[in-house]
């Protein structure tokens, strides 16, 4: 059976306070097979890889997400401390927040609901999809190897189906209670660091942002804004003696649907790398400082910016920020950065085997696809380590040619450390041949036999 090098054990071994040591032994047999399985990564796949289909006591490798104690929030903890002290030992901490859509059928998933599948739905065209909401927490890094920004995911928290607490004495949580849920524990894991959330307009709600920035040590978001929203001056000083309450908000501000359609505002143009994929791109943006306010909910001062293309070739927006002092460039830069989210979900689903495991308990449900979610964060880290001393192959074909690694050529380079670190040896006489036991052969043929089923 595979074992890890010997710098992949180092890395792992910060895990191994988390469990048992008889749950340990297993774990480490899931975790080396979940990363060589190709296709589904069911525990019967994993086991196949691992060669051990002719284990009687399969039921052990289940129990360890369906019945073994031991937390998946302090993994995320500890996972969250790795990638930090690789990828963001200094600055602030940039974090990607976005939810998806894991598609499961089945009676015993009983925290499944129908939403709008936002990638295959329009404006025009509404799609639904039945599944289970997750809901991600990602450490935008950039990756010297690749040299692009990468979304790491670390927490990833299950949003149950308002059905799902008809029948239970909870109340529903939203999408945002869970956004406000894990950004409050992402606090207290980085208590000093300054951190900086990126998501989309599902997240642009005043309680949320109000309740972040009024912590001890503010966590600032980035959110796409809606261009019709209620904007006002900052009320004026309070009179000494003065009667009455004291005023929230100034006077109303033009809408910024106003300010894009006004002759008079101010654009400068800036260059933005990989917008929408692109390599570069250059934009015109406006900015601007306002209060937001409704009525019952907390006052957020706001820095906004306004984006529309010279060429027209893509639909205005705007965004916000929470953090008066940053500057508009900034902004758009961390805002760019949120589109590798969608990347890594598109990762997960066709090289880690998301949406192929087949758990039934609420317990391994809650547990499986935040695991492969971590794993690719992992698979980054150990990637990371065999690019110390030296590059990374790259996969390239006479139709394809590409300079910079991506997540296929680090997850092939991560599970060649593991073959090769399994029996291969160089014979004496021929250094040019490897010996290859029989079994060890057919392994290989058999794994490679049922790979495309």
């Amino acid at each position: 059976m595979p074992t890890l090098p010997t710098n992949y054990l180092t890395l792992i071994a910060v895990f191994a306070p988390l469990f048992s040591k008889r749950i340990w032994g297993v774990a480490q047999v899931l975790l080396i097979g979940g990363i060589v399985a190709p296709g589904k990564r069911t525990v019967t796949a994993v086991l196949r890889v691992m060669g051990l289909s002719e284990c009687r006591h399969f039921q052990n490798y289940h129990r360890v997400l369906s019945r073994a104690v031991w937390s998946s929030l302090r993994a995320s903890q500890v996972l969250l401390k790795l990638l930090v002290t690789t990828f963001a030992a200094r600055g602030p901490v940039v974090v990607g927040l976005d939810d998806t859509i894991e598609r499961r059928r089945g009676a015993q998933i009983t925290a499944k609901g129908i939403y709008r599948d936002p990638v295959r739905s329009s404006h025009s065209h509404f799609v639904k999809a039945s599944g289970l909401r997750w809901l991600s927490l990602m450490l935008l890094v950039n990756i010297p190897w690749a040299k692009r920004v990468w979304a790491l995911p670390f927490l990833t928290l299950l949003a149950p189906s308002e059905r799902y607490y008809a029948q239970k004495r909870r109340a529903h949580k939203t999408l945002t209670d869970w956004a406000r849920q894990g950004l409050l524990q992402l606090r207290r894991w980085l208590p000093r660091r300054e951190i900086i959330v990126v998501a989309d307009a599902s997240f642009a709600v005043i309680a949320l942002l109000g309740q972040m920035r009024q912590l001890a040590h503010p966590i600032w978001m980035v959110v796409r804004f809606r261009l019709d929203a209620a904007l006002y001056e900052p009320a004026r000083k309070r009179q000494a003696g003065q009667l009455g309450r004291p005023r929230l908000k100034g006077k109303r501000l033009p809408t910024l649907a106003q300010v894009l359609k006004s002759r008079k505002t101010p654009w400068r143009r800036m260059r933005v790398g990989r917008w929408y994929g692109e390599v570069r791109r250059t934009i015109e943006i406006t900015a601007g400082t306002a209060v937001w306010y409704h009525g019952g909910l907390p006052v957020v001062p706001i820095r906004w910016v306004l984006i529309r293309d010279p060429k027209g070739k893509f639909k205005s927006q705007a965004l916000l920020c929470t953090k008066l002092a940053a500057k508009p460039e900034q902004i758009v830069e961390w805002f760019v950065q949120r589109w590798q989210v969608e990347v890594t979900f598109r990762e997960v689903r066709t090289h880690l085997g998301v949406e192929t495991q087949r758990q039934w308990s609420d317990q391994a449900i809650a547990r499986t696809t935040p695991l492969l979610l971590g794993l690719f964060s992992l698979i980054t880290v150990f990637a990371h380590q065999s690019t110390v001393r030296g590059q990374l192959p790259i996969r390239q074909a006479a139709w394809y040619k590409k300079s910079l690694p991506t997540f296929a050529d680090a997850l092939a380079g991560v599970r060649q450390r593991l073959w090769s670190n399994f029996t291969f040896r160089t014979a004496r006489t021929r250094p040019d041949s490897a010996k290859v036991s029989a079994a060890l052969l057919n392994h290989f043929t058999h794994a490679l036999c049922y790979a495309a089923q």
